[in-house]
């Protein structure tokens, strides 16, 4: 039975797509000799952050407080997180092929996620890829066979910053995403409408300026 090892050889923005992506590039090749066709692979992917692979500075542990809590704490709080799970089905290759492995971003701040890119202001993000799923191929007989890839299966990539970021700017120039609870949102609403507000940014931006000024009363 063939074995099959996965790496990433890199990663770029798709900027044409409906939704923010980052395509990593997927390098998986045939161990063993000899190699034998492979006809195709239903890829399942775990795709995490190690955040303990990274060092952060003064303003990134500021705006990780909410993840991590405060730097003295991050000897406990610190740890891996989920970023998504991805599918993919992998084309027929024999010794080894590149494929795309698409990735989907988001800027909701509810997400973990999006809160530890978004905290980051450069340099590179650590991740892990754990590979799982169903792949067929023909034995030298020519029959054809299945096999599972097993969760150990695993490939490290450090993304660059900047390449989340221009996804990013790229569908949503200048603006980030906050869900509210509809009561919630509710309530905005007719404080807009009350105060005549054109926009949400105006009729949140005037909430906060009465919150300061109550603050330094």
């Amino acid at each position: 039975m063939p074995d099959l090892d996965f790496k990433i050889e890199g990663a770029e923005p798709q900027l044409y797509s409906a939704a923010p992506i980052v395509n990593f590039k997927l390098k998986i090749t045939q161990t063993g000799s000899p190699a034998v066709p492979i006809h195709t692979v239903a890829l399942r992917c775990q795709v995490r952050i190690d955040s303990t692979r990274r060092r952060y500075i003064a303003s990134e542990q500021e705006a990780l407080l909410e993840l991590f809590g405060r730097p003295e704490q991050w000897q406990k709080s610190l740890r891996a997180m989920l970023w998504t799970h991805v599918s993919a089905m992998v084309p027929a290759f024999e010794q080894s092929i590149v494929t795309d492995l698409p990735v989907p971003c988001t800027m909701d701040f509810n997400v973990a996620a999006a809160k530890y890119f978004n905290a980051l202001e450069d340099g590179l993000a650590p991740l892990s890829f754990l590979f799982n799923g169903t792949y067929f191929y023909q034995d030298p007989h020519g029959a054809l066979q299945v096999a599972l890839i097993p969760w150990e299966k695993e490939a490290a990539f450090n993304l660059p910053v900047a390449i989340w970021k221009e996804v990013m700017d790229h569908h949503f120039p200048n603006a980030a995403w906050l869900t509210l609870q509809k009561d919630v949102f509710d309530r905005l609403y007719q404080y807009r409408r009350d105060k005549h507000f054109p926009t949400w940014e105006g009729a949140i931006d005037a909430l906060l300026s009465a919150a300061a000024t109550e603050v330094s009363r």
